[in-house]
């Protein structure tokens, strides 16, 4: 009878432990790549984040990378790298102008090896290295599929971005999404697990209902990137701004996850091997002791009829 007591206790002792750590997984805010208003302090300047160029800071608002004027260029840059090797960014933001027709060109979302150099690709430079996510436009070339159309391109440093083709050679991930002049807040989500897939989701057709764009699977960014905006207008114009940034990095307490990995930024320390058979040696000398405890109690019974 002391056998499935004993069972008991000790199945009691670990199931709770295996179904505790199951799927532990949170996030922390990174609080130097979040941005909020009145995003600048009483010196006009932000801690985290550096902008130049055309880009202006409304502290009620946004900061506008470009005006709805033709020839403008805005950029937004952290000053520090991203250090989590698992993150999400939740980027609002806002495209849309007085034109009806004509509009453009768009703006960009990077996440790359350098920071804060101005050039002709959405006001960034080409031939980048890391990741650029591209909120396009306006088309300049005809294709079967409609604008704006959000494109992911992976960059290796010396790979040019296809303007004229609107980076249909360049494209890892794409959807088109009607971003522009959307009747609510338009965010786009960055989820990245390193290593493993980066997937993006926006939030435009109503409330709290985010529609899925593109998954590129296997993604390797560069160590560390710093994460950036940047814009730019030509003949055609809108206002791009950025609304807030919301960066959180992943923790988890599991080394496993069901169909992906989990991220382990950080993680609390799991019991090994070693807990497990020290238990089990307790088992086996508990039923052990109860084994020759009623032998013992037989051997006297016997005795006594004797």
């Amino acid at each position: 009878m002391i056998l499935p007591y004993l069972a008991f206790f000790f199945l009691g002792a670990i199931v709770p432990q295996v179904a505790q750590g199951a799927n532990d997984t949170h996030t922390i805010p990174i609080r130097t790549h979040s941005l909020y208003a009145p995003y600048v302090d009483q010196d006009l300047q932000n801690r985290w984040f550096d902008f130049g160029a055309d880009a202006i800071v409304n502290t009620n608002k946004h900061i506008r990378l470009t005006q709805d004027r033709p020839h403008q260029m805005g950029w937004l840059w952290s000053r520090l790298p991203l250090s989590s090797d698992n993150f999400e960014l939740e980027i609002a933001f806002s495209v849309d102008g007085q034109h009806a027709h004509l509009f453009g060109d768009g703006m960009a979302i990077w996440l790359t090896s350098t920071r804060a150099q101005p050039g002709p690709v959405f006001g960034s430079i080409d031939k980048f290295e890391g990741l650029g996510i591209i909120i396009d436009t306006f088309p300049n070339a005809k294709h079967p599929y409609s604008f704006p159309r959000i494109i992911g391109a992976l960059g290796d440093g010396t790979k040019s971005y296809d303007l004229s083709n609107d980076g249909a050679g360049n494209e890892d991930g794409a959807c088109s999404a009607a971003v522009r002049g959307a009747e609510i807040a338009t965010k786009l989500r960055i989820t990245y697990i390193k290593n493993d897939y980066l997937k993006v989701t926006l939030h435009y057709k109503s409330w709290d209902e985010w529609a899925p764009c593109f998954t590129i699977p296997n993604v390797v960014l560069p160590p560390r990137p710093y994460l950036g905006f940047s814009a730019l207008t030509g003949d055609v114009s809108d206002a791009h701004d950025i609304i807030s940034v919301q960066a959180n990095s992943f923790v988890t307490q599991t080394p496993y996850s069901s169909g992906r990995r989990q991220a382990t930024t950080r993680s609390k320390p799991t019991k090994g091997w070693g807990g497990f058979f020290f238990k089990l040696t307790l088992l086996c000398v508990a039923c052990f002791g109860g084994f020759m405890g009623y032998r013992i109690y037989r051997e006297k019974v016997a005795s006594k009829r004797f």
